[in-house]
């Protein structure tokens, strides 16, 4: 995708309703069509050619998105798409700096989005680019469902994507994000993770998945933003793992592994709830002594990125993939 510049439409007719008898020969005006033209331009990041920067005005907002295609796919065939959601306050570029996908998705043929939050007053502070998910992100009005539903779309007109394989994956906020997007785009997203995310009551509250959904959870127990046990504008992490195990009919216990490091002085616990809807799993990676974080093996002795691969991969949007 190097060295391109698109301009893609995206035409979104929404039909309006209407009272009027359907055998009228006169035409009103309150009953045509909502037509929302979409424009994108993109062309290679300045600060890695690998990547096209994709700019857009979304609900008249300023937004982009940097994407990689491995240079290596088959055109002919449809491919994954991971979405890689960034924490409160930070960027999509940082985002991409440490979760080492790109090696990732060329050994293992999907594309990869980095969408960048809108800055926006929230409860928590001013200006700060964010995920829109409630709870401390109270007091922004950012359509994020709607923008990342636009982005699955405006991609799929650059790439042959395969629709059934749609994932997402955030740290912090974007974690939140992406319990965000499966309770309220799963028509789209097969699968998520979190890594130091969990969900808002807002998000708990009103969560109306579509299908069997796997999730995969990493966190650490010293993380003191988003802490195990949940704040007021925080769900617990048991709590999230007790919805979705429920949710995907699993068994009430999950299996658990542990992996002590006794050289480095931390656990690693893997629960695993096992005989969900159509083969998928609800997954636990819990660590000892990792805080808020994205953990990488020379650190923790986990990688997340290849954690969250791994995991995700085994599903589509129907389940475990035979």
């Amino acid at each position: 995708m190097k060295n391109i510049h698109l301009l893609i439409f995206l035409i979104i007719i929404s039909a309006c309703g209407g009272g009027g008898s359907s055998n009228s020969q006169e035409t009103d005006s309150t009953n045509l069509p909502n037509i929302n033209l979409i424009t994108e331009s993109c062309s290679p990041s300045w600060w890695n050619s690998s990547l096209d920067k994709c700019e857009l005005i979304h609900d008249s907002l300023e937004r982009y998105y940097y994407i990689y295609v491995p240079s290596n796919i088959d055109i002919n065939k449809s491919i994954p798409l991971l979405f890689a959601l960034h924490g409160y306050g930070s960027t999509a570029r940082n985002h991409f700096s440490y979760t080492n996908y790109q090696s990732l998705a060329d050994a293992n043929n999907f594309v990869i989005v980095f969408p960048q939050g809108y800055a926006m007053n929230t409860a928590l502070a001013s200006s700060s680019s964010h995920w829109n998910v409630g709870g401390w992100t109270i007091g922004s009005n950012v359509n994020d469902i709607d923008f990342i539903d636009s982005v699955i779309e405006l991609v799929s007109n650059k790439v042959q994507i395969d629709e059934t394989r749609i994932y997402s994956s955030g740290m912090s906020n974007g974690g939140f994000m992406s319990y965000h997007l499966a309770c309220n785009l799963s028509t789209k997203i097969a699968a998520i993770a979190s890594v130091t995310g969990s969900m808002t009551p807002e998000t708990y509250s009103s969560c109306s998945p579509k299908h069997s959904t796997p999730i995969l959870q990493i966190h650490g127990l010293r993380d003191v933003v988003v802490p195990y046990n949940g704040l007021s504008y925080i769900e617990s992490i048991p709590k999230v793992m007790q919805y979705w195990s429920e949710y995907n009919s699993c068994d009430l216990e999950p299996e658990i592994l542990i992996v002590d490091n006794f050289d480095d002085d931390y656990s690693i616990n893997f629960e695993t709830y096992m005989n969900c809807l159509n083969n998928i799993n609800i997954k636990l990676i819990l660590h000892s002594t990792m805080g808020h974080t994205w953990p990488m093996t020379n650190n923790y002795g986990l990688s997340a990125s290849n954690e969250i691969w791994d995991f995700v991969s085994q599903y589509d949007i129907y389940g475990k993939i035979n």
